[in-house]
């Protein structure tokens, strides 16, 4: 049961996670793009594709903690240091990933309202050549920050990831 249990712990960090990972981290280039007046229809297209990604499979990735937990318990090992601080990464991943949904949506909506016109600034988004655009408004538009929150959730899965295999 054991050995079922770890496969299907694997399985769900793959599954669920790998998928996040890298549409979280492809949103942001993709927004930048759109708004320095590339195809908007077809970023528009993306955007929504990269967002649903990362909404559908963060969903799944919730059986990850749960195959772990499972794990943990059957060996023991819920007191340990490592497990302990990969439980406090997991949930503040998490929380990383409840900022990072809605502000990717708030992006894409955002990037609708405009009609796919460059000319017209997204509040707080950033232009092409690195300026703020607009007004200080919405930072869950900024592609920046998008990049930024997506960065700290794969670093974090990072480190989580060391510590199983390190256990130290």
């Amino acid at each position: 049961m054991s050995k079922l249990l770890l496969v299907l712990h694997i399985l769900a960090v793959v599954i669920g996670l790998g998928p996040v990972m890298v549409a979280s981290s492809m949103f942001p280039s993709v927004l930048r793009r759109a708004l320095a007046g590339g195809d908007a229809a077809d970023a528009r297209g993306a955007l929504g594709i990269l967002g649903r990604i990362c909404r559908v499979y963060a969903a799944v990735s919730i059986a990850v903690p749960v195959f772990g937990f499972g794990l943990a318990s059957m060996h023991g090992g819920l007191g340990k240091p490592w497990l302990v601080a990969s439980i406090v990464l997991t949930v503040v991943a998490a929380g990383v990933l409840v900022f990072l949904l809605p502000a990717q949506q708030s992006a894409l909506d955002a990037l609708a309202g405009r009609g796919g016109a460059a000319e017209a600034p997204v509040p707080g988004a950033v232009a092409a050549e690195g300026a703020l655009a607009g007004a200080p408004a919405t930072a869950s538009a900024a592609p920046g920050r998008l990049a930024m929150l997506a960065g700290i959730f794969n670093l974090l899965w990072v480190v989580v990831a060391v510590l199983m295999v390190l256990r130290p």
